[in-house]
């Protein structure tokens, strides 16, 4: 993976949420294994989409401009913990923090910044309480799973197998983080657990293709559907619903089901886009031969000077 999340969607880092959003999508729609063969893009896809999942989120992406590659072991109440680690004092100018982290400190003149950190990311002295360590691991999800979320059963191998239950939300995506809080690595003495975060993959789809929470499916249609116009079926990881193919579709045309992508617990569901893809048959029978014979000759429709 990428250690500069800005270098891998190919925005600067004042980008605005919009253009991180517009890079992502883009990137997607080239990477992504359905469409293209090439070995490394699905590496190259899973290093957009966590870039995508980090800065999208502006809390998340508030920390990990100050911290960088080390922002998800930093916690959430960092800077509390240092203001009383120093006991309160301002003024002067603390030390640079050490590599992985932007910027400095102001107001902890006298204060060992790189002590105090430690006390976060390792051990100080010996044979005292030891933090557990946070561990992550991958959790495969088909695209349905990922839409309808629900509990889920599954074992990790590692010094023990460990087995749990785990709660997943409905319109998960892809590189999204789901924390088991205190599963993740033992502590020693009276110290707290690590977590373990699960990384969600969603795993490549026959028929669904995902952008972020959209989701492309082809609509196969026969050549009379695509030009008289017809309501047809659509298969989604929803159910099955009906969509209106316009008169005169060609293949390519995407039809908008508004809210019918992926769920999203915090705000607006994605949209399922249905592709047109004009079908014909490979075996006419005689009266079918007569009649596309019979459209030949009276049709001056040329697709070629369209």
């Amino acid at each position: 993976m990428a250690t500069d999340f800005y270098e891998a969607l190919g925005v600067a880092k004042t980008a605005s949420a919009d253009e991180i959003q517009r890079a992502y999508r883009k990137l997607a729609r080239q990477l992504h294994p359905d469409v293209n063969s090439d070995p490394s893009a699905e590496e190259r896809f899973k290093e957009v989409s966590e870039a995508y999942q980090v800065l999208s989120d502006p809390e998340q992406r508030k920390k990990y401009d100050r911290f960088g590659a080390d922002f998800r072991r930093v916690p959430d109440d960092f800077d509390e913990r240092v203001y009383a680690g120093a006991g309160g004092r301002s003024g002067g100018r603390g030390r640079q923090a050490g590599p992985g982290f932007a910027g400095g400190f102001e107001g902890f003149e006298g204060v060992d910044i790189e002590d105090l950190l430690g006390g976060f990311f390792r051990s100080r002295g010996s044979g005292g309480p030891v933090a557990g360590a946070d561990q992550e691991a991958e959790l495969e999800l088909t695209v349905d799973e990922a839409y309808r979320g629900g509990r889920r059963h599954l074992s990790i191998a590692g010094a023990g197998e460990r087995s749990y239950d785990v709660d997943i939300p409905a319109g998960v995506l892809d590189g999204q983080r789901i924390r088991l809080a205190g599963q993740g690595g033992r502590a020693s003495g009276n110290a707290a657990p690590g977590d373990l975060y699960l990384v969600v993959r969603i795993k490549p789809h026959p028929r669904y293709r995902l952008s972020g929470r959209d989701i492309t499916v082809e609509l196969p249609v026969s050549p009379w559907e695509a030009a008289l116009g017809a309501t047809v079926p659509v298969l989604t990881p929803g159910g099955e619903v009906k969509v209106r193919v316009v008169p005169g579709s060609s293949t390519g045309r995407r039809l908008r089901l508004r809210g019918e992508g992926l769920p999203n617990p915090k705000g607006k569901p994605g949209d399922l886009y249905a592709e047109v893809r004009v079908m014909v048959p490979k075996k006419l029978g005689k009266r079918e031969r007569e009649l596309f014979e019979e459209l030949s000759a009276v049709s001056d429709f040329d697709p070629r000077r369209t």
